[in-house]
């Protein structure tokens, strides 16, 4: 099994010590991420659990325990590896002010793993989550994802959501788990996505899809995910494909628990 490139007690005091002008990430392995920008701190999908019969190809960075600094969780479907109750369970008690932003057809599920209704925040497509703090500002839209398909019902909406966070001009687009479906770019696009958060692989986006999309709304950094935790690893094909066939695309690859600032331009 790998070893993350940082992890535990480390990981966190790194992530306390970090206060920068722009926006940093961690890669937590799947589709696990924390974006953090100055002193605001957000987890997307952390899954710190084994998944049955999905035996870890690298080992979590962190234990839900640790995390007492979360402001926000966001999970962007209800599938385990996403909605990782027992790791939400222990941030959330461990971050007593945070919250867990959820699609509001996951509500129940995330009650029946005994996360707490006043503790979570329902969203759907075209709403928006603003949260405040110490002067700073940050949103949350939400847009529908596939997997593999829409499946919006008019009582519960999008079961599957893709997160744009935004801070100040940057904004960082989380696909979640996603198929690519016809008007997805036209969506992405008024919001002018500085970084893509891609899954690749599997029953989400090719790797050439993942590329075009990521041309396709004008991100600047494009960021593959979704493999190398549980699935097998796409990272050499992904590069491959970026270096011989869109040299203009910037892109960034990441080793579990390695740490990222977006650079000023």
């Amino acid at each position: 099994m790998l070893a993350p490139v940082k992890c535990g007690a480390d990981l966190i005091r790194e992530i306390d010590l970090t206060l920068t002008a722009t926006p940093t990430l961690w890669w937590l392995g799947h589709s696990g991420f924390i974006v953090r920008f100055a002193n605001i701190t957000f987890y997307i999908d952390p899954c710190f659990s084994d998944l049955p019969g999905r035996p870890r190809l690298c080992a979590a960075p962190l234990s839900g325990d640790l995390v007492r600094h979360a402001d926000m969780v966001l999970a962007t479907h209800a599938h385990p590896g996403h909605l990782d109750a027992p790791s939400v369970v222990q941030i959330l008690a461990a971050s007593p002010r945070s919250k867990l932003v959820v699609p509001r057809s996951a509500g129940d599920a995330a009650r029946d793993r005994g996360i707490p209704y006043e503790r979570t925040t329902p969203t759907d497509s075209a709403l928006r989550i603003e949260y405040f703090k110490d002067n700073l500002y940050g949103r949350i839209y939400a847009i529908p994802s596939a997997h593999p398909q829409l499946d919006w019902t008019a009582g519960r909406g999008y079961p599957y959501l893709g997160y744009l966070i935004r801070f100040g001009r940057w904004t960082i687009y989380h696909a979640g788990d996603c198929a690519m479906y016809s008007d997805l770019a036209a969506r992405l696009r008024p919001f002018n996505v500085s970084i893509a958060l891609l899954p690749v692989g599997g029953k989400n986006f090719s790797v050439t899809e993942a590329a075009q999309l990521a041309e396709d709304i004008g991100a600047a950094w494009a960021i593959p995910m979704h493999y190398g935790t549980f699935e097998e690893d796409r990272e050499s094909a992904f590069v491959a494909h970026m270096l011989g066939h869109r040299p203009e695309q910037r892109f960034r690859v990441f080793r579990v628990g390695e740490k990222w600032t977006v650079p000023e331009q």
